[in-house]
């Protein structure tokens, strides 16, 4: 059997990190084979770009570069790494996918949706994740994690009003697809945000999603 393709998404500071591997750990336990990896990133070659995409000083990358870079990144990503485990049949778990370049390359850098559609065809084909967490939080309320992260990468050097645009973006997709997207508060205590993940696991992957 094929394997699961499961994202997850949301702002800098929402707790993504912590999150997946709580993922990860509770999907173990129903016995799926878990891979966990990220975006920008996952390989050797693409976390080579990814390097390349934080650590440009603000200003320095002209946002069609960045778009143009993600979705590089995410081909190899995807020969590399995603599409070989889930021939394999195991379940990949994956911190951003291209949800988030419509939110901050479409949302915050304000560049065309249609165009990034065009590129997720060509890249992608009709790969889509199977499910995808949005751990959702105001920029307002994540800020203060954001900054107690000390050294920042270029994305969260962004102000409120990028954040804000980002975030209005992953509702909306969110809100498109219903059946894809599962949205956590992720302004809440860990052990909250946590327990409405275990449901969610509980009952969407107890069965075929």
């Amino acid at each position: 059997m094929p394997g699961r393709f499961v994202t997850v998404e949301g702002i800098e500071g929402v707790g993504k990190s912590t999150n997946l591997a709580f993922i990860a750990d509770r999907l173990r336990g129903l016995g799926h084979d878990v891979v966990i990896t990220r975006e920008p990133g996952g390989t050797p070659l693409a976390e080579a770009i990814r390097a390349v995409l934080l650590d440009a000083a603000p200003g320095d990358m002209p946002p069609i570069t960045e778009l143009l870079l993600m979705f590089a990144a995410r081909a190899a990503h995807l020969a590399q790494l995603i599409q070989p485990a889930l021939d394999a049949g195991r379940w990949v778990l994956c911190d951003r996918f291209t949800d988030a370049t419509f939110a901050y390359q479409g949302g915050g850098r304000g560049l065309d949706p249609a165009a990034i559609a065009a590129l997720e065809q060509l890249v992608q084909q009709e790969l889509r994740p199977d499910l995808t967490f949005l751990l959702d939080a105001t920029p307002e309320a994540t800020a203060a994690r954001r900054s107690d992260r000390g050294t920042n990468d270029r994305f969260e050097q962004e102000d409120l009003e990028f954040f804000r645009r980002v975030r209005q973006v992953y509702l909306a997709r969110a809100d498109a697809e219903p059946q894809r997207f599962r949205i956590v508060d992720a302004s809440r205590e860990l052990q909250q945000v946590q327990r409405d993940l275990a449901d969610i696991i509980a009952t969407d992957f107890k069965k075929s999603i």
